[in-house]
């Protein structure tokens, strides 16, 4: 029998879980009725430390273990399955030199700057602060900046070095932490170790997603008419059993992640995926990565008053002077991560104009506005205070480790200083700046067409063999069914084509289709819903029929979208 003490915990539990559950939901609520447009991730940290507030007596024990199991993974497997792989793969240089390059030097430099600034703190326990502000967070910078504001090619940049400092940072943090135990560090070792972590890690997410949803496939034949629902939650498994195993195998879980959503995005693309499960898995997707994101902003904002308050209120007691040397130190981080950070993104993009000049190409000189984008747009996220928290509390020998809870102090005051300096600067530098209507556009264009003429063939195609086996009745039905069918997609290369006078035609009489269209939607819906009010039809026939109304909505506001921007 469980003892009333236990039923209250998990009572506990079961309501501190809805009470972030609904913060997440209120904060997208509340985020289309303020007057101000406030980016998300700082409405969310500001709700959590509401709820951390005396009154409402909500404190989540931060785990760092945990929380990197339960929510790291889901999210990187969303990263690493909707960022573009073909420009992923074209900044490549960029985002490894930002990845790696820039995590080393900052691990080096600001460790030493830190035991320089704070002699108390021993220089491995600096070295592993370092570790955990070096990695950066392309989901808070994305909720500030919001989508499509910042220029495409530094976004991809952004994100891609985002995906991969995670784990640099964190192997980093790993050797530290060793060094800090053990008195015992070796570069040597480290770097191969490195290499092996990080190799290892993106084979087994990859064979993982691979697996998981190739053999399947080939087992049980899925079709259009089987329900998805095994399968989509068959995918939510994939990021923790690529997180959890390559961990257990001693490689990095955090690439594996990330690796695993790449390949489900090419798997989730070949011609055996039916429609269905590939519209059922993107908002599944969706919508849990909108909930973890807002859980991990919202649990940052219950840490800070825990972490900040009781830092500054037991250095308040001591001296107003202690209270000040404490920001003080926190400042000074910030002023060098963004130094570090400047000097070295500059150093790239000089070093690639020098390139582009000796084989006489256009100068690619760095603008002041991209170094200061690039620099404040570092912003720290979750990663840092889980990898904080995870500074070991003592040493082998029982003693305190020396500076762990000035090293939490400063970690977190980085991370809030670095989101609102963003949410502050983003905006300015923006401004003025045209947003990208659609960096694809061309191509889009191209393929639309090519896509339009293969259909056009195929239907021409399927009319023949249709018509084999038809009387003249037959065939002069099928016929009038071909040129219908046809005629969509004539028009829409028409809409495509280059000659002005017939696209301009032809995009005036597509809108006005979609109007009538979508009037007869709105029509059709209002019609199933006074059906099912008048007890004609049941929930059943109700949904079904919702549903194709929905899905061809969706593909109409789609194509109007595409065909705007």
């Amino acid at each position: 029998m469980r003892t009333s003490r236990e039923v209250s915990k998990n009572m506990e539990i079961v309501f501190t879980v809805l009470i972030l559950l609904l913060a997440v939901a209120l904060s997208g609520v509340g985020l289309s009725l303020l007057p101000v447009k406030l980016p998300l991730p700082l409405i969310q940290i500001v709700l959590g430390a509401l709820l951390a507030w005396p009154g409402f007596s909500l404190h989540v024990t931060f785990d760092p273990d945990i929380f990197l199991l339960l929510f790291i993974p889901p999210l990187l497997f969303a990263d690493g399955w909707r960022i573009p792989k073909r420009e992923l793969f074209m900044q490549r240089r960029a985002i490894l030199m930002l990845a790696l390059g820039l995590v080393f030097i900052t691990v080096g430099a600001l460790g030493y700057f830190l035991h320089a600034m704070i002699p108390a703190m021993p220089l491995p326990v600096a070295f592993a602060l370092a570790a955990v502000l070096s990695p950066t967070d392309a989901v808070a910078l994305t909720g500030i900046a919001g989508r499509g504001r910042i220029p495409a090619h530094l976004m991809h940049i952004l994100e891609g070095e985002a995906l991969m400092n995670d784990a640099s940072g964190l192997v980093a943090l790993k050797f530290a932490i060793a060094a800090a135990l053990t008195g015992v560090f070796s570069f040597r070792d480290a770097a191969v170790s490195f290499v092996v972590i990080a190799a290892g890690g993106i084979v087994i997410g990859a064979a993982i997603s691979w697996i998981v949803t190739e053999i399947p496939q080939r087992l049980l034949k899925f079709s259009e008419d089987d329900d998805p629902a095994a399968g989509v939650v068959l995918t939510l498994l994939i990021p923790f059993a690529a997180y959890l195993i390559a961990e257990r195998l001693g490689c990095s879980g955090i690439l594996a992640s990330v690796s695993a959503g790449m390949m489900m995005n090419i798997q989730s693309l070949r011609e055996g995926i039916p429609t269905v499960v590939r519209v059922r898995m993107t908002s599944t997707w969706t919508m849990i990565e909108f909930v973890f994101n807002g859980m991990v902003f919202i649990m940052l904002g219950l840490q800070f008053p825990h972490i900040l308050g009781r830092a500054l209120i037991e250095a308040h007691h001591d001296s107003d002077a202690q209270v000040g040397l404490l920001l003080g130190y926190v400042v000074a981080v910030m002023i060098a991560l963004y130094a570090l950070r400047f000097v070295w993104v500059y150093l790239l993009r000089w070093f690639a104009s020098r390139g582009a000049a000796k084989q006489g190409l256009e100068s690619a000189a760095p603008g002041a506005r991209t170094l200061a984008m690039t620099t404040i747009g570092g912003v720290r996220g979750a990663v840092t205070l889980a990898g904080v928290l995870a500074l070991p509390v003592t040493l082998t020998d029982g003693t305190p480790l020396p500076g762990r809870d000035l090293a939490i102090f400063i970690a977190s005051g980085a991370i809030l200083v670095s989101l609102m300096i963003a949410v502050i600067g983003l905006p300015i530098l923006l401004l003025g700046l045209e947003r990208a209507r659609n960096p694809n556009a061309a191509e889009e264009r191209i393929a639309r067409r090519h896509a339009a003429q293969a259909a056009i063939r195929a239907i021409d195609d399927a009319h023949e063999k249709l018509t084999d086996e038809m009387d003249e009745a037959g065939s002069a039905r099928c016929a009038d069914t071909t040129a219908r069918v046809m005629n969509l997609y004539r028009r829409r290369l028409e809409v495509l084509g280059d000659e002005e006078a017939p696209r301009k035609a032809a995009h005036q009489s597509e809108m006005v289709e979609t109007k009538l269209r979508m009037a007869a939607l709105r029509a059709e819906r209002a019609e199933l819903l006074k059906l099912r009010s008048d007890q004609t039809i049941n929930d059943e026939t109700l949904n079904k029929l919702m549903r194709e109304i929905d899905l061809s909505e969706t593909a109409i506001v789609t194509r109007r979208r595409g065909s705007a921007s």
